[in-house]
This record gives C-alpha cells, sequence and structure tokens, in this order.
C-alpha cells in the first residue's frame, strides 16, 4: 500500500471543492488523461467519474466510483485502470491548528494483473506518482481562492 500526506496552505474547504468537482481531477491525478463524463450526483457513494487513462494512443476508457464519503473531510473511491486492474483509493484532510490542511492518500491495488504482481516495486510507484498528484491538488488548491465550479 502507498500512502503519502502533505500539509498544503489551503483550508480543508477548499482542498474538498476540488475533490467535488470531478471535472478537476484529470488536472490533479498522474495517469488520467480526460475526463469524459462526471455522474450528477458526484461526489455520493455510488457516483462516477468516466475517465481516459493513459498516454494516447494507448489510453483507455474506464470509472472510478466513490465507495465512501465524508463530507468536507475526504472520499474513498474504486478506481479502474483495466485491463490492469483496479485500485482502491482514499483521501483524508484534516485540519490544522494554522488553517492548513493535511492531505492523507492511501492507495493499494484491490484487482487485476497489478494486484497478483503486488510487490514492492508497485507500492514504490504508486508512492511516487501519488507525490506527485498531491504538490498537483497542493498548486490547484493554494492558488484557487474561488468556490471549484463544475465545468459542465
Amino acid at each position: 500500500m502507498a500512502k503519502v500526506t502533505r500539509t498544503m496552505c489551503a483550508a480543508a474547504e477548499q482542498v474538498y471543492a476540488i475533490l467535488a468537482d470531478g471535472w478537476t481531477y484529470s488536472d490533479w491525478v498522474v495517469g488520467t488523461a480526460h475526463i469524459r463524463d462526471v455522474d450528477a450526483s458526484w461526489p455520493q457513494p455510488g457516483s462516477r467519474l468516466h475517465h481516459k487513462v493513459g498516454p494516447w494512443p494507448l489510453s483507455i476508457n474506464d470509472t472510478s466510483t466513490v465507495t465512501a464519503l465524508t463530507p468536507g473531510r475526504g472520499l474513498a473511491l474504486r478506481a479502474g485502470i483495466w485491463p490492469l486492474g483496479e485500485a482502491a483509493v482514499r483521501i483524508t484532510l484534516e485540519p490544522t491548528s494554522a488553517g492548513e490542511t493535511r492531505v492523507t492518500m492511501f492507495e493499494d491495488f484491490q484487482a487485476g494483473p497489478l494486484h497478483w504482481l503486488k510487490n514492492k516495486i508497485n507500492d514504490m510507484v504508486l508512492h511516487r506518482r501519488n507525490v506527485e498528484a498531491l504538490r498537483r491538488l497542493a498548486e490547484l488548491a493554494e492558488h484557487s481562492r474561488h468556490t471549484i465550479r463544475s465545468r459542465r
């Protein structure tokens, strides 16, 4: 399992606004090439984000589904990257006394070939990928002082 934590100079509400806007995922989730559609009920449990994963011309269409939600404090997803597999992702937001937010991202392969080949190399790749994802999320949260709006 990969676990990455980053403290962001933004309020938890601002970070959560980005998580709650499914159209922003390709801006910060490493490997997500394009958001094709977002269910109107996003980020409620059971709602889906329809995306393309990987570089063109090898990109594939898949979905990620919200499995749990704590409004304002985080969410959990089942992220599809078939035919390579499926990952469980959990993102938690913890406000600090300084007005910042400690964001922790947990990710682990749950199904498919990448799960079967579970090893330290997978964990290292996930770790590096998620360090970059949280860097991008921080950049969005720290430089956006307005409410994130849907791009529909």
